[in-house]
């Protein structure tokens, strides 16, 4: 690594660093203050809190990793424009994007780090607080009550009295094996069934199976103190899956999701495809960012940084509007999945690319320059 590279990267983590201690610190300071109440009433210890803020953590810093990359970029470029240091490095015969590589650079580990956290850790962050709140209040997780689950493609159709979420054994459970024209051949009932991960096996309790004709006439009865099924595909998170909600799905738990519920109408599945390709299109939104607050926050006057930085803060609080607007939009299906997760991305992205041309061949964008003179004018 150059010297250059090493002297705008220690500017620039020096910066990243306090932005992202200090946006932990505001969430933190807010977040015990309101649930400080709870935690002395429900006489949580020391251990399940440290726990509890552990488990959130993911999910926050999806947050504020490209805040504190675009205060970050933003104070570091500022400074060193207003320091002459970067007309000294472009005087020198370095160009603009040699100056950004390490900063660039930076973005991309950002990139890795927050794709990283949005992988499963994030996702599970509202599950998880849940689980441990239950956990010390030494309360059962609820159960989840009449579950019915179709398998359309197998034709079965699952009843469950209840179960608990994550849980691996079920009450009371029916099972309806029906043939190509939906006639039931096969009827399954048992007091309780169990999922075995390592076998994939399911194994009933005292159930009774009854195997019907083409014309609904039971020919056979069947009752086993112990059963065990080893061709049903069903898990158990295929069986709670009518009760989850997409954005608290992992990368993987979304795509075997929409792998075993093909069949699914396109409403029904639109918001688990576009959460899919949401996953994998927000971590870059750190690279973009600096797209954008790079060249913005290289100014060659003083009026020039000042309105180059609010044209960034702009710039990238409305690339935050038209991602949860397109969110919305491939939820409701009313745009494809793909469209409503990388649309912004590539949106800003291409401005952000077209911004560095211009400040690297040393020229405003049209509307800055027009906003500029409208200020001189008016002095």
């Amino acid at each position: 690594m150059k010297l250059l590279d090493r002297y705008v990267l220690r500017n620039f983590l020096q910066v990243y660093l306090y932005c992202i201690a200090g946006f932990i610190s505001i969430w933190l300071i807010f977040d015990i203050s309101d649930n400080i109440s709870t935690f002395i009433d429900e006489r949580i210890g020391l251990l399940v809190a440290v726990r509890y803020y552990a488990t959130q953590v993911p999910q926050v810093f999806i947050i504020l990793l490209p805040v504190s990359l675009l205060l970050a970029l933003l104070f570091t470029l500022g400074r060193m424009s207003r320091a002459n240091e970067v007309v000294s490095m472009l005087t020198a015969g370095v160009s603009l994007p040699r100056v950004l590589v390490p900063l660039i650079g930076m973005g991309l580990l950002t990139v890795t780090a927050s794709m990283a956290l949005n992988y499963s850790l994030a996702p599970h962050a509202e599950l998880a607080r849940k689980a441990l709140l239950s956990e010390a209040r030494a309360r059962p997780a609820a159960l989840i009550e009449g579950q019915i689950f179709r398998n359309r493609t197998d034709a079965r159709t699952w009843f469950v009295q209840n179960f608990r979420h994550g849980g691996n054994s079920f009450n009371n459970m029916q099972v309806l094996q029906q043939d190509a024209n939906d006639n039931i051949v096969t009827n399954y009932l048992a007091t309780r069934a169990f999922y075995r991960p390592d076998t994939k096996a399911w194994e009933l309790e005292n159930a009774k199976v009854v195997h019907y004709d083409h014309t609904g006439n039971i020919i056979d009865e069947q009752i086993y103190p112990l059963l065990r099924v080893e061709h049903w595909s069903e898990t158990p998170f295929r069986l709670g899956s009518a009760n989850v909600r997409a954005e608290f799905l992992s990368l993987p738990e979304l795509s075997e999701y929409l792998h075993f519920n093909a069949d699914f109408p396109d409403t029904l599945l639109a918001p688990f495809r576009t959460h899919f390709q949401y996953r994998l299109a927000l971590p870059w939104t750190c690279l973009v960012v600096v797209c954008i607050a790079a060249p913005l926050g290289i100014g060659y006057s003083r009026r020039g940084v000042l309105s180059s930085v609010a044209a960034a803060v702009i710039l990238v609080f409305s690339m935050n509007f038209l991602t949860h607007l397109f969110l919305a939009l491939g939820e409701g299906d009313r745009i494809s999945a793909w469209t409503a997760a990388w649309t912004p991305n590539l949106l800003f992205a291409a401005i952000g690319v077209y911004l560095l041309y211009l400040r690297a061949s040393n020229r405003e964008a049209p509307g800055f320059h027009l906003f500029t003179a409208r200020r001189i004018v008016a002095r």
